[in-house]
Order: C-alpha cells, then structure tokens, then sequence
C-alpha cells in the first residue's frame, strides 16, 4: 500500500510560482514512475507531467512546457512540480499518481500521459492563479 501526500499549492497571482512535493510512504516509491495531473472545475482530470522511476525521463503537456519542471528526490521519497509562470488557467486541484504495478519500467508520452497508468493517488492540492 502506497500513501501519497502532496503539498505546496495555494494562491498565486499570475506569473507566479509555486513548487509542489508529492511524499510517499515507502521507500520503493523509488522504482516507480510517478506524474502528475490537474483538474479544474467542470473538466476531466488532465496530464501535466510525469517522471520515470530513474529520473532520467521527464515528460510533459504542451500547455505547461517550458513552464513546469517535474524532479525526484529518492532519497526523501518525493517527487516535486516547479511550476513558474504560472497562469490562470493552471488553476485546479493537482494530484500525484504512481504506477505500482509496473516497477522499473521505461516507457514513452503516451503511457506515462494516461492516468490509467497510475493506481495509487494522493488526495490533491489546490493551486489558484488570480489574475
């Protein structure tokens, strides 16, 4: 059983930042891919960013390319968004995922950008971006 906790979000006023951590529970929190999703009000919960479980691999929605820096820290067990420049629309609730079912395995955009990838999910952060 996996527990992920994320913090960090908050409000922001446009052009902003904000850094989000994602902690788990478990050391072996270290072989798994891990990403992030969002979901604003009234609209389905949507791909941000992902990390593969070596770190090596970023990936990223186009809408936030450029902007967001997804990172791991192993030691620490979390995962962490950088989020700069941030905008309104970046408004939602962000949520961490991690694939547990498939550990130390490397893929492309299309898996780690489908939240059926992810079985475990922390409870969210609100983030909100005035403008």
């Amino acid at each position: 059983q996996v527990q992920l906790l994320e913090s960090g979000g908050g409000l922001v006023q446009a052009g902003g930042s904000l850094r989000l951590s994602c902690a788990a529970s478990v050391r072996t929190v270290n072989y798994y891919n891990m990403g992030w999703f969002r979901q604003a009000p009234g609209k389905e919960r949507e791909f941000v960013a992902a990390i593969s479980w070596s770190g090596s691999s970023p990936y990223y929605a186009d809408s936030v390319k450029g902007r967001f820096t997804v990172s791991r820290d192993n030691a620490k067990n979390t995962v962490y968004l950088q989020m700069n420049s941030l905008k309104p629309e970046d408004t939602a609730v962000y949520y961490c995922g991690a694939d547990t079912r498939k550990p130390l395995y490397s893929s492309g955009l299309t898996y780690y950008a489908n939240s059926n990838t992810y079985d475990y999910w922390g409870q969210g952060t609100q983030v909100t971006v005035s403008s």
